[in-house]
Order: structure tokens, then sequence, then C-alpha cells
């Protein structure tokens, strides 16, 4: 009786992952990339995506400045 459980539970689980839409999310968006962290933001709206991308990669160079490479 314990197995099926366990087996049924290891089936519904694999089952509801495999379901899941993959979508890139702010979140995630952050890691990859200002150009990334854009598109994802601003579907559709190429203006404010490329002014994000653009404040976004500003803020990035005065981050790097002031911490340095590895900060």
């Amino acid at each position: 009786m314990l197995k099926k459980i366990l087996v049924a539970a290891a089936v519904t689980g694999l089952v509801a992952s495999a379901a899941l839409p993959v979508q890139i999310t702010p979140a995630f968006a952050g890691k990859s990339g200002c150009r990334e962290a854009a598109k994802s933001k601003f579907q559709g709206d190429k203006k404010a995506a490329r002014a994000f991308k653009k404040e976004c990669k500003a803020h990035w160079k005065a981050h790097k400045k002031a911490h340095g490479k590895k900060g």
C-alpha cells in the first residue's frame, strides 16, 4: 500500500513538473543580462525595451566602476 502511494506521488510530481511552462521570469532575466531582462519585461514594446536596456547597461557600468570586476 505504501509503495503504491509513493509511486503515485512520484509519477504525479514528474507529470506536474513536465506540464509547467518554461518562461523567462524577471528574476531569471536579471541574471541573463540587460538585453534579456528588457525583452522579458517589455514584450512587444521595443522603444521601452531599448530605453530599459540602455539604463540597465549604464547602471551596470557604474556598479562595475565603483566595485571593480568581481563586485
